[in-house]
């Protein structure tokens, strides 16, 4: 049986510039507190989810791969999702963004790799990520202004 990544795409007017800018804008799409950077190679950055039976959950990332106007990896080094039974499911998957233009829309492909249906996260996580990739981000972007949490 395949295991499908979740994968999402998006199309908007802004250039790849513009583009790989709101992606490393993590704040402004994903999650007000972030707590690092997502600019350049190796970056390191945090995604805190608050307190659960009186344990901080977060998401740490490196950004593992950097191509311009092109592409961003994020590697996930460490987490801690205490709503799940493997509190660490996230540990080692990725987070691409793949840029493309085309007619004058840039296309951004957003793929987690190794969330797939059968992880316990899956519905939780990809509906998270339809509400701030595809949503918030895409307002970012074409609004000026996303939906963090």
């Amino acid at each position: 049986m395949e295991t499908k990544n979740y994968h999402k795409t998006i199309t908007v007017s802004a250039s790849p510039e513009e583009v790989m800018k709101k992606i490393s804008e993590v704040r402004h799409w994903w999650k007000h507190d972030c707590i690092g950077s997502a600019t350049q190679l190796n970056d390191i950055f945090t995604i805190p989810f608050g307190e659960a039976d009186g344990v901080t959950s977060f998401v740490d990332f490196v950004v593992s791969e950097l191509v311009p106007n092109q592409k961003v990896v994020w590697k996930v080094t460490d987490c801690y999702l205490p709503w799940f039974q493997n509190k660490k499911e996230w540990n080692a998957t990725e987070v691409v963004f793949e840029i493309a233009t085309k007619d004058n829309q840039t296309t951004i492909d957003f793929t987690h790799i190794g969330l797939v249906p059968s992880v316990e996260c899956y519905a939780a996580c990809e509906k998270g990520w339809d509400e701030y990739f595809g949503n918030s981000m895409l307002q970012l972007i074409n609004e000026g202004k996303g939906n963090p949490q």
